[in-house]
């Protein structure tokens, strides 16, 4: 039978692979039957404690076995899953708890004390999965348009959203992911990204749906992903940027053979295309996947691997199973050399921002442009422009309210910081604008120097490579690694508010 929902996802593996290993720590190993035994027993004790089908339960332990123990119990319990990472604060995790009104919360023992002094219900709290008994649990029954989990930004804008997904945008994203990565049950990926980011927790779901395994990666360095890599024989690896630029600059400074890798994905965000051009030759004849995904739409366009050195840096086209438009505003869609705003249509789109009626109908409605096309079908607005080329490709261009208005230019920060990367004197690298009675507003970047480099040195590379209104007014120089946020992403919006205090122009050249 066709799985519908996501604990069905889970158990059609257990006839072929019970014996199998599913998921692998550092220090231990479970197999498919281990995990369902122990997620029985999660759900027997979360049905225990009063959690009924669709009541919200909250899950905040460390990236591991019992992370995905807990999630598969929660499902199969019938509630609906809210996931959030361990490196939110108490403020944040009762800030969710309190939005999604949790009927319970799994967390790990220290964050239970701190929740309990603060004055919340011990009784709503489950602090160890450790010491929970055996027990046989026959799934309660979900439907495909059931909410099977809310997905909460990472708030660095404001207090967070919770993304409503259904069981069917869970499954129909694994298994588009899957068709064009070309998943099999031989494959085994190295979880780096959490399990609370939709990026990080499609690489859970597309191994359930093959019957692959997970290799978890608890500590997110280079050197010790490497090691990884090496050790366990993974097939595919997932990171944002960031990470990418870490890992890319330490393989090439010590290369090192990696003959099972079979795939590298990118989502989050643009890598440098300096960074892009050493990637083919760090990863030997691994495919390379550039994506696009935002989380309302899980993921939205990839760029075939065979199109990578024709077209690098390219988000490539849609997926199998969704739409995206180009639309420019009041016009229409997009042709080739345009550019617009990004929309998603298709089976992947989300319910809704959780109790945010609003926002769901300002980010997820009709579209004007094209009600000849769908009708009124809602559509997602990613709120990104991206532009159309010849061939049909999309180009990440930057988010709509990011543009910088400069000297009647807009100026996209992706564009800045690629260029700055290129110089080879800067790792973290954010642009941004600030208010000029002048230009409108000024160009300025923030940037944490590599062993050797000199603000100095990187203004002149900057006045080398880029039209003079674009370079930047002032370059705050960031004294160690920038912050990030729980999925790995740089955290702009910190940055940007630490760097304003500091925010006027040079004097004029």
């Amino acid at each position: 039978m066709r799985p519908e929902t996501l604990h069905e996802l889970f158990a059609a593996n257990l006839p072929r692979h019970a014996e199998k290993v599913f998921l692998i720590d550092p220090a231990r190993e479970a197999t498919y039957a281990e995990v369902d035994a122990r997620a029985d027993a999660v759900a027997a004790q979360l049905t225990a404690r009063g959690v009924r089908p669709g009541d919200r339960v909250l899950v905040q332990v460390r990236k591991g076995i019992a992370e995905v123990e807990a999630l598969l119990g929660v499902t199969r319990a019938g509630a609906v899953l809210v996931d959030i990472s361990t490196a939110w604060t108490a403020e944040q995790v009762r800030f969710v708890a309190q939005d999604c009104e949790a009927s319970l919360l799994v967390v790990e023992p220290a964050m239970a004390r701190t929740l309990v002094a603060s004055g919340l219900d011990p009784a709503r709290i489950l602090s160890t999965l450790a010491d929970l008994p055996d027990h046989a649990f026959e799934p309660l029954p979900r439907y495909p348009d059931d909410l099977a989990a809310i997905i909460y930004t990472s708030g660095s804008t404001g207090k967070p959203k919770g993304v409503m997904v259904s069981h069917a945008n869970v499954l129909q994203g694994a298994r588009s992911v899957a068709e064009y990565l070309g998943l099999t049950e031989a494959d085994r990926v190295l979880s780096v990204l959490p399990y609370s980011f939709d990026y990080g927790f499609n690489q859970l779901t597309t191994m359930m749906l093959v019957g692959g395994s997970v290799v978890h990666q608890p500590v997110a360095m280079a050197s010790e992903i490497v090691r990884s890599l090496e050790r366990h024989a993974v097939t595919g690896l997932a990171a944002v940027p960031p990470l990418w630029i870490q890992l890319v600059r330490l393989l090439a400074a010590t290369p090192t053979p990696l003959p099972a890798l079979r795939y590298v994905t990118n989502s989050g965000g643009k890598i440098p295309r300096n960074i892009l051009e050493l990637m083919s030759h760090m990863f030997g004849k691994a495919q390379i996947f550039l994506m696009y995904g935002l989380t309302e739409a899980f993921r939205s366009t990839y760029l075939a691997p065979e199109r990578f050195t024709a077209k690098m840096g390219s988000i490539g086209r849609a997926i199998p199973g969704a739409d995206v438009f180009v639309i420019r505003h009041g016009e229409g869609v997009a042709g080739p050399g345009e550019q617009g705003e990004l929309v998603h249509r298709g089976p992947l789109v989300c319910q809704g921002y959780w109790n945010r009626p609003e926002a769901t109908a300002e980010k997820i409605r009709p579209c004007p442009e094209l009600f000849g096309l769908i009708g009124d079908e809602p559509v997602v607005y990613s709120g990104d422009i991206v532009r159309i080329d010849e061939d049909g490709d999309l180009w990440f261009v930057g988010r709509n309210d990011a543009l910088i208005k400069t000297s009647g230019y807009r100026v996209s920060p992706d564009e800045v910081e690629d260029l700055v990367h290129r110089s080879g004197l800067a790792a973290d690298v954010v642009a941004f604008g600030v208010q000029d009675e002048m230009l409108g507003q000024s160009v300025q970047v923030a940037v944490t120097l590599l062993g050797g480099a000199t603000r100095e040195a990187l203004l002149a590379h900057c006045r080398a490579v880029m039209p003079a209104y674009m370079v930047p007014q002032r370059i705050h120089v960031w004294p160690k690694d920038m912050p990030r946020t729980a999925s790995g992403k740089l955290a702009r919006p910190e940055v940007i508010r630490a760097c304003q205090p500091a925010a006027a122009p040079f004097p004029a050249p």
